[in-house]
């Protein structure tokens, strides 16, 4: 227990100080297993336990917003197969050629090996882009939703070749988890029982961790069946919020994960050309990604947004050189070169998505000029029709607004925001809203404004960089109007005015004045009818 407190703490020193110099705190965790290792330390069991219960539960919260039509659009799963085709030829020919150059560790290499590698190196980090996208508050934009749809289909791959490796096919019991369709009913009447605190979180829990074990029983990965048992209740409004509950324990089970990551390698020098030379087909992975994604009409910001988020190695590459390790097929110090790689990797990528947009902006003009001249429904421009007003950002917040200004005010406003089932529900019940991602630079480009209309932009987005980044890009674009922004700090307010907002609205402070009028009209109002 004292050896895992320690690791933890270690962790939290290395968290830290990667928060400071602008990086995501994993780059920390991970840097902290290498020097915890240097140290001759190892992963306790229980660390391995936190990674364990980590991946699950990650799992199982990609399953709660998982819609299955997303991975049914060729742009998803024809991006995925011909990347991991292509990619995996690239890199078995430099592995053999590296050989062919008596590099260390490849200078014997079979076929078979270097096969198996190569197949390895293949597949992104579900773990880090899942993370990377929920630190950027972007999981439910286009690029992040096509990124979690190539990973899914990378996922079930690689559960398909451990079973083979393995030997282990599902027994007959394996028929009786249909069982759990007609169960679904059930399941989610107990969900929407749960109400709103611990037992909420305590539902997630058991249903997450209990059901892997289920499938664990009769021979089907757990983690596979976290995400399809988070996918059997994905349709209930309930399902966010579950989301959003497990959220903090997701992630402080996740610290083990980073943590184990560098605690498994013990590098050695010579190892260091070989892994250099396996980080620099990263660029290469990333690149093939943007590439495939603009030959399938996406624009050139979504294809390098989703190419940078996959741009990594995949802790299932350790799993699959155990297995080989096991068999045979590769020495043990392929382990080694495996994690150090995969490390690496995951701080190269850390640093690349920090930066992200700005790397667009950097290159925009490049980047545009290689745009196929059709492109798919989703990623094409934008109309907001007649409308007279806007509101960015529909979530609780953002529909009151939409609703005041068409019912109050009687304008016509249309909505905005990322989430394309959002859009849907919206527009299923008369809102008018389009779809589109603030924190595109692009979608000012996309997004016609420069005949008038629109008079007043409210900006009802949760995170206050999301704010920022827009109103500074509608004045960049020459809008001329008002624009509203919601603040949750005092200190929000200045720099949502430096950036071009006329009106702040607080949402704490402004929340408090808004119901004592709500109820003192309220109470005028029974007087006079008692009168």
């Amino acid at each position: 227990m004292s050896d895992t407190i320690a690791w933890l703490a270690g962790a939290f020193v290395g968290g830290l100080i990667a928060r400071q110099l602008g990086l995501p705190p994993l780059v920390g965790y991970l840097i902290a297993g290498f020097g915890l290792r240097a140290t001759g330390a190892e992963a306790t069991e229980m660390i391995e336990r936190f990674a364990d219960l980590g991946v699950t539960l990650l799992l199982f919260t990609i399953g709660l917003k998982l819609r299955l039509t997303s991975l049914t659009e060729p742009h998803v799963w024809g991006a995925a197969g011909a990347h991991a085709f292509i990619f995996f030829l690239l890199s078995l020919s430099t592995l053999l050629g590296l050989g062919w150059l008596d590099l260390p560790y490849v200078r014997d290499i079979s076929p078979v090996s270097a096969m198996v590698v190569a197949f390895a190196l293949s597949f992104s980090s579900t773990v880090f882009a899942v993370k990377v996208l929920e630190d950027k508050g972007e999981m439910a934009s286009l690029y992040g939703t096509l990124a979690i749809g190539i990973l899914i289909v990378q996922d079930l791959a690689a559960v398909l070749f451990l079973e083979a490796s393995l030997g282990k096919a599902p027994t007959l019991w394996a028929l009786l988890l249909l069982a759990l369709l007609p169960l679904r009913r059930a399941l989610l009447w107990l969900l929407e029982q749960s109400g709103h605190g611990e037992l909420l979180l305590l539902f997630g829990i058991s249903f997450a961790l209990g059901g892997a074990q289920l499938f664990e029983l009769v021979h089907i990965k757990g983690d596979l069946g976290a995400l399809l048992l988070g996918v059997l209740i994905a349709s209930h409004p309930k399902a966010s919020e579950l989301a959003k509950a497990l959220l903090g324990l997701k992630d402080l089970f996740l610290v083990g994960f980073f943590l184990s990551i560098g605690l498994s390698a013990a590098p050695n020098l010579d190892m260091l050309p070989l892994v250099a030379a396996l980080l620099a087909l990263l660029l290469v992975k990333a690149f093939l990604f943007e590439q495939l994604l603009l030959d399938f009409r996406l624009r050139a910001r979504t294809a390098l947004l989703c190419g940078l988020s996959l741009a990594s190695y995949s802790e299932f590459g350790l799993i699959v050189a155990a297995l080989a390790v096991k068999m045979g097929w590769l020495s043990a110090d392929w382990l080694a070169i495996i994690g150090i790689t995969l490390a690496l990797s995951l701080i190269i990528a850390s640093a690349l998505n920090a930066r992200s947009h700005s790397l667009y902006e950097l290159f925009s003009a490049r980047l545009r000029r290689q745009e196929r001249p059709q492109r798919i429904p989703v990623e094409r421009e934008i109309d907001p029709g007649n409308a007279n007003a806007m509101v960015i950002g529909m979530g609780r917040v953002g529909t009151g607004a939409y609703d005041s200004l068409a019912q109050d005010r009687g304008m016509q406003p249309v909505g905005v925001d990322a989430d394309p089932q959002t859009v849907a529900r919206h527009n299923a019940v008369g809102r008018h809203l389009v779809q589109g991602s603030a924190t595109d630079a692009d979608f000012w480009h996309r997004l016609h404004l420069d005949d008038g209309h629109v008079k007043l932009v409210l900006l009802a987005m949760p995170a206050l960089s999301e704010n920022v980044f827009a109103a500074e890009h509608l004045r960049k674009e020459g809008y001329t109007g008002t624009i509203g922004a919601i603040a949750k700090f005092p200190d929000d307010e200045a720099v949502l005015r430096a950036a071009g907002v006329g009106q702040v609205f607080n949402l704490y402070a402004e929340a408090g004045s808004g119901f004592a009028q709500h109820v003192c009209e309220a109470r005028q109002a029974v007087a006079k009818a008692a009168a």
